[in-house]
């Protein structure tokens, strides 16, 4: 098995134009993310490792908020997380593959988490 490195963030929200939630209220759906990308490692991290050497944990949070246009409606979840793979391996060619989690909060009604995830392995 080859060594990997999976930079993670869990459970960002933003809200999102989305879905027929989006669609009936005008309003954005909240959505919760969690984003893993994974590079390859470096064989060896120490205590003077730069900082460059591995990528930004903002990059991610990025990639589900800012990054997305503003005022698009997204008909699909799925489009949103494929917005956000595509921005992660346009930002950096170190990233071998992306995975986006997506929870709709505004139609849960016991707690239940109803979305999806979706894996994305970079393309050559």
């Amino acid at each position: 098995m080859n060594d990997s490195l999976i930079l993670e963030v869990a459970d960002f929200e933003h809200d999102v134009l989305t879905g027929i939630y989006s669609e009936e209220t005008g309003k954005p759906q909240p959505l919760r993310f969690t984003i893993q990308v994974r590079m390859k490692p470096l064989r060896h991290y120490d205590a003077d490792t730069p900082l460059d050497d591995s990528k930004n944990y903002m990059d991610l949070k990025h990639a589900a908020s800012e990054a997305l246009p503003e005022g698009v409606h997204f008909k699909l979840i799925e489009a949103v997380a494929d917005h956000v793979c595509e921005t992660l391996f346009l930002q950096d060619k170190r990233v071998e593959a992306v995975t986006v989690k997506i929870v709709k909060l505004a139609i849960a009604e016991a707690d239940e988490k109803i979305g999806i995830t979706l894996h994305r392995e970079r393309r050559e």
